[in-house]
């Protein structure tokens, strides 16, 4: 049926004349770290550095991209273009992203700047998640990081404004006045932010929670990007209402009249069971079933189930993920802090014993 290959990043025939569904698989750390016993990342260094090499075996496996969330005020990852430069110059294939970067915490030119020479490093492998932000460890953080709304903004709208602002710059078209008498020769006419990495503009993906703003992402030519968590517009399943906005967002970039065809990732936590530290660590009370909440006193918010079974069984949950089916690349969550080798042999239990019996590989 046409239905179920609807949203395929590339489709190829299988023996039987269907077409199955290829998608890029990543990671996506959280990058948290705790001074605890039990914890293979007990300080900022071993997280940094472990990254670094979870993004190599990553590669070697056979994944196609390694992805970071950004928190401030945490144990966990923050400031994400030296992660990222230092995994492009140590990698040569893997896609390398943010999953996403709270906007309003963000100088727009300083960050065309910082992204614009990380992308150059990687050879133009950067696959950027921005948003506007989600709850914080503080009030209101990103007065700290000296931004203000604008009279009539909220929080949200000010870093919608400064996606948009980002978005602009990195179009490489010169705006500042050049100086008369500068210190080094100028080229003819206003100037640009350096570094320009050209085509990243095309690689700006917009962390989604509404349907909303996945149709304002299409208008203005980002990517989609959605997690394991959603405002709960419907109260149906997560995995439903992802479609939903999935098709949504195809919807608006359609009408847009945008040239290329854009791409589309969810997230999900996914376990195939193989041994006894599987079972240890998974197989007992894993969530399986969404779950509801409230992000504050007004939103009420779906939390994504968790997939944690023999890879047989998961197969046949994976198969009723609509969401999944509709997207182009999947990010698998990973355990950060059980270590490098654990969460590489995560991912290769998906890609060897998962993937291709979904179609995915």
């Amino acid at each position: 049926m046409l239905t179920d290959i609807v949203g395929c990043g590339n489709t190829v025939p299988t023996r039987d004349g269907r077409l199955d569904c290829m998608k890029k698989i990543g990671f996506l750390s959280f990058g948290h770290w705790t001074p605890s016993p039990q914890s293979r990342a007990q300080s900022a260094s071993d997280v940094l550095l472990q990254s670094i090499d979870l993004a190599v075996e990553a590669e070697r496996l056979g994944m196609d991209g390694a992805y970071f969330r950004v928190h401030h005020f945490a144990q966990q990852l923050a400031s994400p273009f030296p992660l990222l430069a230092a995994i492009g110059a140590k990698t040569r294939r893997i896609e390398i992203g943010t999953a996403v970067i709270d906007m309003r915490y963000e100088n727009p030119h300083y960050m065309t700047e910082d992204a614009g020479a990380a992308d150059l490093i990687a050879g133009g492998r950067l696959q950027l998640g921005i948003s506007r932000g989600s709850p914080e460890q503080v009030i209101d953080g990103w007065r700290y990081f000296g931004q203000r709304p604008i009279e009539g903004e909220d929080d949200a709208d000010m870093g919608r404004r400064h996606a948009e602002e980002f978005l602009d710059l990195l179009r490489g078209k010169g705006f500042a006045r050049p100086n008369p008498r500068p210190m080094f020769p100028n080229p003819p006419g206003l100037l640009r932010l350096e570094p320009y990495s050209e085509g990243l503009r095309d690689r700006i993906w917009w962390g989604s929670a509404s349907n909303a703003t996945a149709a304002w992402a299409a208008k203005l030519g980002m990517n989609l990007q959605t997690s394991t968590l959603k405002f709960d517009e419907t109260g149906e399943p997560l995995h439903i209402q992802q479609a939903a906005q999935i098709r949504d967002f195809r919807a608006a970039w359609k009408e847009a009249g945008h040239k290329r065809t854009p791409r589309v990732s969810v997230s999900r936590s996914i376990f195939a069971l193989l041994d006894d530290r599987d079972r240890a660590y998974f197989g007992r009370g894993s969530q399986e079933e969404d779950t509801i909440g409230f992000l504050d006193e007004n939103t009420r918010a779906i939390f994504g189930r968790s997939y944690a079974a023999e890879p047989d069984v998961l197969i046949e949950q994976l198969k009723k993920d609509e969401a999944i089916a509709e997207a182009d690349t999947l990010l698998l969550t990973v355990p950060n802090q059980l270590g490098v080798a654990y969460n590489a042999h995560v991912m290769e239990a998906i890609l060897t014993m998962v993937a291709p019996a979904l179609g995915w590989r």
